[in-house]
């Protein structure tokens, strides 16, 4: 059985590693002193109730938000997200809930907005080949290039989105609730690119609410709550009812209540003649 104390990487490399990280708005504390590591080739989930910090975590990992305390180091160097572009460039890719996708323009295009190919003009012939690459590293079901992307599914959306986050070669992928509001056959899919993103090497901070999605990639869990954290778990020995427990602060009534039941012993063993 898990303790809900940090799980050692042992001698993988560490891509990603955060300690004591803080964000407030105002008087608010959304997070407090935080501390992750994320090793190459591993998925690391992020679990946790409504206004845990999850998506403020995300934020702060892709140079939305500063942290206000706290180091963050990428492969061992301390370094400062200042901006997405900061974030992106060292090699932090993020792919947000709402995917940012125009549906008007085809896969290709997509793919490259904003990263186009051109020497002099668009390199179509470029952009194509590099597109088919990173669909096939995927092992991506999108049939053609040129389907608009408002004719494609959920499933072949998210597909689309993360392969853009690889174009520029990242060694760490966030994922903000890739299945959401995705049927079975689509959160298959999706699962299926997470496992093809570890298999490459990324390391990977995936949020979710889906338990099952998260003990089907994970291999470690990571519980906030209230904005701090509540355990980290290995995936392979942690119930899914232990995860709970830590999101919704069971687990910390339990063992405040033993402590209480031990304090209580010990006196009245005192008061014993």
């Amino acid at each position: 059985m898990s303790t809900g104390t940090a799980v050692p990487l042992g001698n993988t490399d560490t891509a990603l590693s955060l300690r004591g990280i803080c964000k407030h708005f105002g008087a608010v504390a959304a997070l407090t002193d935080i501390d992750l590591d994320v090793a190459a080739g591993e998925v690391v989930a992020i679990v946790g109730d409504n206004g845990a910090g999850k998506s403020t975590l995300v934020k702060v990992l892709s140079g939305v938000h500063a942290a206000d305390a706290g180091k963050i180091f990428f492969h061992g160097d301390e370094v400062s997200l200042g901006s997405p572009a900061e974030a992106h460039a060292m090699g932090i890719a993020t792919v947000f809930q709402d995917l940012a996708l125009c549906e008007n323009l085809d896969v290709k295009a997509n793919l490259f907005l904003g990263q186009e190919l051109r020497p002099w003009m668009l390199d179509e012939v470029a952009m194509e080949k590099r597109s088919w690459e990173l669909l096939r590293e995927l092992s991506a079901k999108i049939p053609t290039l040129d389907v608009p992307v408002a004719a494609l599914s959920g499933g072949q959306r998210q597909t689309v989105a993360i392969a853009r986050s690889l174009l520029s070669s990242p060694k760490v992928v966030l994922l903000d609730e890739p299945t959401a509001a995705l049927g079975v056959a689509q959160t298959a899919e999706v699962l299926n690119l997470v496992e093809r993103l570890k298999d490459n090497g990324l390391g990977v901070v995936m949020i979710s609410h889906n338990m099952e999605d998260v003990r089907a990639v994970a291999d470690r869990v990571a519980v906030l709550r209230l904005g701090r954290n509540n355990g980290v778990f290995d995936a392979r020995d942690v119930s899914s009812a232990e995860i709970v427990a830590a999101i919704t602060g069971a687990a910390d009534n339990v063992v405040s209540r033993r402590a209480a039941r031990h304090t209580l012993a010990q006196r009245e063993e005192k008061e014993q003649p």
